[in-house]
């Protein structure tokens, strides 16, 4: 607590007038344009290695960057917690996307991979059942994670086990064929604080270099925004 006041009383005395005209727009509202569901492990800071500011991600953590799937009428088979948030973002925000973004040395996956079951936790024990459908990917191999430790291959995975539990939501599969929404699998690197993301024609998680980087911003239509061209050149 000490660290946390020291901070709040740094903020409000050099942080807080750079941003005060932004905190006197949002107490009006809010606009992010991305739901961002990350893991609540300490290390991973999604608005720190994307470098955003107050208002630009509507984040939702939890304990291995879960998401429980859905009924076919949309009912969260598990906490509804998460699916609440899903559908708050897509029917009262302008969010265009969602990023599930996992990261190495998660506690989460590595009791996943144990077989965590332990009765004095049984909320805990509860959850996690949402990360064993990982598992038969995992076992099945693939070029998704390779070389990777087996915690943070099973990781990678998950991500692309909670993307498929997204679609599961018909609202999520509805504004996917309507073109107004994507998905992203993004995983964290501690280690490197490195971002990769998932690229389907390679089966595999890529690093967000410049060049990965320039390449995904040329899908969504913003040509050249990092200046590689004329800096090559």
């Amino acid at each position: 607590m000490k660290k946390l006041i020291h901070g709040l009383l740094d903020f409000q005395r050099h942080g807080l007038p750079a941003y005060r005209a932004t905190f006197a727009r949002l107490a009006h509202g809010q606009s992010p344009d991305c739901l961002f569901i990350a893991c609540a492990d300490s290390r991973v800071v999604p608005n720190l290695f994307v470098s955003t500011h107050p208002g630009d991600l509507f984040v939702m953590r939890n304990v291995g960057n879960l998401v429980p799937p859905s009924d076919a009428t949309g009912l969260s088979l598990s906490d509804r917690s998460e699916a609440a948030a899903l559908e708050f973002s897509l029917l009262h925000l302008p969010v265009e996307d969602v990023v599930v973004c996992g990261h190495s040395g998660c506690g989460a996956m590595k009791a996943v991979l144990a077989g965590y079951d332990d009765q004095r936790t049984p909320n805990l024990s509860s959850w996690l059942d949402i990360g064993r459908p990982a598992l038969a990917a995992f076992e099945r191999g693939g070029k998704v994670g390779e070389g990777l430790p087996p915690a943070d291959r099973l990781s990678q995975l998950n991500v692309l086990q909670q993307l498929e539990h997204l679609r599961s939501y018909p609202l999520v599969r509805e504004r996917l064929a309507a073109g107004t929404l994507r998905l992203h699998g993004w995983w964290f690197n501690i280690g490197h604080a490195q971002v990769h993301a998932y690229r389907p024609d390679l089966e595999r998680f890529v690093a967000i270099d410049e060049l990965e980087g320039e390449r995904m911003l040329e899908e969504l239509g913003e040509h050249d925004p990092l200046g590689l061209t004329s800096s090559a050149a």
